[in-house]
C-alpha cells in the first residue's frame, strides 16, 4: 500500500489545521472575555458595597452636626443624600 502526498492533500491538511487554530482562537477570545467581565462585575459589588459604607457615614456625619445646630448646607446635604437613598432604593 502506497501513499501519495501530492500538492492538493498539502494544502487541504493546511487549511484544516489553520481552521481548527482559528476556531479555538476565537473560543480563547471569547472565554477571556467572560472571565474579565466576571472579574469586573465581582470589583464593582466590592466598590458598590464599599460606596454605601461611606454613604451611610456621610449621613451619619451630617446628621450629628444637624444635631449640633448646624444648618443650611447641612440641612439640604441631608435632605438631598435621603432623597437620592430613596430614588436608589425603588429603582
Amino acid at each position: 500500500m502506497s501513499v501519495t502526498i501530492t500538492a492538493q492533500t498539502v494544502i487541504t491538511t493546511a487549511a484544516l489545521i489553520a481552521a481548527v487554530g482559528a476556531i479555538l482562537a476565537l473560543y480563547n477570545r471569547g472565554y477571556n472575555f467572560v472571565k474579565r467581565q466576571d472579574r469586573q462585575d465581582t470589583e464593582l459589588a466590592a466598590i458598590r458595597a464599599e460606596q454605601k459604607i461611606l454613604t451611610v457615614g456621610l449621613l451619619a456625619c451630617l446628621k450629628g452636626l444637624h444635631e449640633q445646630g448646624c444648618n443650611g448646607p447641612v440641612t439640604e446635604a441631608i435632605h438631598m443624600m435621603e432623597q437620592h437613598l430613596n430614588e436608589e432604593a425603588h429603582r
